[in-house]
């Protein structure tokens, strides 16, 4: 995970005793959203374990996203407008300056792999040094070229062929090993959001995995500890993460989401994108019900004014639009999981979260085609959420606000190491320019 394989910016640890302002940016294909918060050290709480602090918003900025498609950036400019937009509202309302933030990954083709090592241990029990040598052992396996790094996560250590040991430190033994979870996305895309949210003039602190960030707010620790698989339903994307034993084990993504449904609804009925977008949100449902073909809804026609008089068709029409597209990314996200083997680890528990999971019927549909019990996840233990944003739409922008609390789980590279020696005081900032200049 050396420079050449692309390493994304690495966050530094918050301070357990003193409070800080965190701000953070989820870039999706339908909205950016940028959240500015107050995280204070917090007495530790029963259901959410993992967290340090508590998070008590103080400025959000929401935008129309321009300049993306399946997650990933194909016009810098429009993107720039919308990232602009989003942190100046969240600015004025902080009465705060925005300097870096913490950004999502949705598109770019999400991936894990995982990697095993061993190391001799060499004074008899384990000490700080070998648990660095084994995990350096483990992340010198290369990531294909043309990916970048978003996480490199320690899911379980092993001493002596011991498995499911959480922290070998201290512990006696001769042999120990390690498996380390890493998630990659497409190096052309994570760089392109950065370079859009540079063109912006703020730095990147931390580029996180949509689906990972929307665990960490919307799943409670005994679904991560039991096993539970994440869906997180965006405008262009649907990611998926599947946490067992307290850890995020798997990733993927697919470049499906709640917008494909709204061109079905256009296509289908001959009307505007914008009118197809309302007709799903104010009468869509991925269920029939009796009723769907009494009920009826007006639909103005591509070419028409307002003035005109609208058709009138029965509601079963718009349901069975919806319902195969709904049903072919639930069953794509089923056989994602099957074929890499993660099925199992979910443990038959699916949470289903982001703008795209509001749609009437979709537990349904999700609870047949995955054979499991299924909820849908809301941002937790988060203060200071206006109304309109305590919904699954925002999960992930607040676990982007989590993950500086989860960040220290990581293995990152020890400094001095290759070409992320840091330089200066400012560690990271001239790390990702020159991570940008040496990859290109």
């Amino acid at each position: 995970m050396h420079s050449q394989h692309g390493l994304t910016p690495r966050l530094k640890p918050l301070s357990a005793r003193r409070s800080t302002i965190l701000s953070v940016l989820d870039i999706g294909t339908s909205k950016v959203v940028c959240l500015i918060a107050e995280l204070q050290p917090a007495e530790a709480l029963s259901t959410l374990r993992g967290r340090t602090h508590l998070a008590r918003i103080i400025g959000i900025g929401h935008q129309r996203s321009l300049g993306l498609k399946g997650g990933a950036i194909v016009d810098l400019e429009a993107a720039e407008g919308s990232i602009r937009q989003a942190v100046h509202a969240a600015e004025r309302m902080a009465k705060v300056e925005v300097q870096s933030v913490i950004v999502n990954m949705s598109g770019g083709r999400l991936a894990s792999q995982h990697f095993q090592a061993r190391v001799n241990v060499r004074s008899g029990s384990v000490t700080g040094s070998d648990v660095e040598r084994v995990l350096e052992t483990a992340s010198a396996h290369g990531v294909s070229p043309g990916r970048a790094v978003l996480h490199a996560l320690p899911t379980g250590y092993a001493l002596d062929g011991q498995g499911a040991v959480i922290d070998p430190s201290g512990m006696i033994g001769e042999a120990l090993g390690v498996d380390l979870h890493v998630v990659t996305t497409e190096l052309a895309a994570a760089r392109n959001v950065m370079l859009a949210i540079e063109h912006c003039h703020l730095g990147v602190e931390a580029v996180i995995a949509t689906p990972y960030a929307a665990g960490l707010s919307a799943l409670v620790d005994d679904e991560a500890e039991m096993g539970v698989c994440v869906v997180d339903m965006g405008g262009g994307t649907t990611s998926v993460g599947v946490f067992s034993g307290g850890h995020l084990v798997h990733c993927d993504a697919v470049a499906v989401g709640g917008h494909h449904v709204t061109m079905d609804i256009a296509r289908g009925l001959s009307t505007r994108v914008a009118a197809a977008e309302r007709l799903k949100t104010l009468y869509g449902s991925a269920l029939s019900t009796p009723s769907d073909e009494r009920d009826m809804i007006a639909v103005h026609g591509v070419g028409e004014d307002e003035g005109d008089a609208p058709a009138h068709i029965p509601r079963s029409q718009l349901v069975r639009i919806i319902k195969p597209r709904v049903e072919e990314v639930v069953e794509l996200v089923r056989d994602r999981l099957r074929n890499a083997g993660f099925a199992a680890q979910a443990g038959r528990r699916v949470v289903l979260t982001g703008g795209a999971s509001q749609l009437v019927g979709l537990p349904e549909v999700a609870r047949r085609v995955m054979q499991g019990q299924v909820r849908i996840g809301r941002p937790l233990g988060i203060r200071g959420l206006p109304e309109a944003a305590k919904g699954p739409a925002f999960s992930a922008a607040v676990g982007l606000l989590v993950y500086p609390q989860v960040a220290h789980a990581e293995y990152f590279e020890p400094r001095g190491h290759g070409a992320f020696a840091a330089t200066g005081t400012d560690r990271y900032i001239p790390r990702v320019v020159r991570w940008i200049r040496e990859s290109f």
